[in-house]
């Protein structure tokens, strides 16, 4: 049901907002090329020593997660489901921290144009719960930077909650898509 009401919502933005325009983007501009370094590492935001990827881990185990030592700053065990094959993984080591919007991606839909503080604040967002997801390490190198016209979670139960995670971001981070094609993939996907 929680699905089915944001779905709505995210057709009903879609179908009524226009795509929010980037400065200098597709006016002449070149686009530099990608630097992955552009957008930051993990960081510890709220200074607990847990930095964005444990805080993801933790956040998304199925079971309380274990940690290496008494500060709780690393997590040494859990269980993840993978929300693109919804294979069962209890070794962080094994999972992936994955931008549902690949940085590459967002960097050619004007997120170059950004200014540093902004790319580091996508990259560490953790305000979004669609935004970053524990991924198995081999479905998350799949997907890469690819867009779901070239790659879709291999468990087609996942499909429309991965379209409906990606809009959310696309939405919430303002950044520029093709607002026919989006809601086109939710109907497909989101029988």
């Amino acid at each position: 049901m929680k699905l089915r009401l944001l779905l709505v919502a995210l057709v009903a933005s879609c179908a009524s907002d226009p795509a929010p325009s980037q400065s200098g983007f597709g006016l002449g501009e070149s686009i530099p090329e990608y630097n992955r370094d552009d957008w930051g590492r993990w960081m510890d935001a709220d200074k607990d020593c847990q930095d964005t990827r444990q805080e993801v881990l933790i956040a998304e185990s199925t079971v309380p997660v274990t940690f290496t030592d008494e500060k709780h700053c690393r997590v040494a065990k859990g269980r993840w489901v993978d929300p693109y094959t919804g294979e069962i993984f209890e070794d962080p080591s094994a999972m992936e921290i994955d931008h549902t919007v690949a940085l590459r991606e967002v960097h050619y839909a004007g997120g170059w144009a950004w200014p540093p503080e902004k790319k580091r604040a996508y990259y560490n967002d953790l305000s979004n719960p669609h935004h970053l997801v524990a991924a198995g390490v081999s479905a998350n190198r799949s997907k890469g930077a690819r867009a779901p016209d070239t790659w879709m979670p291999p468990d087609p139960k996942s499909r429309c909650a991965y379209i409906v995670r990606r809009l959310s971001v696309f939405l919430a981070w303002q950044i520029e898509f093709d607002r026919a094609a989006a809601i086109e993939q939710l109907l497909k996907e989101c029988k």
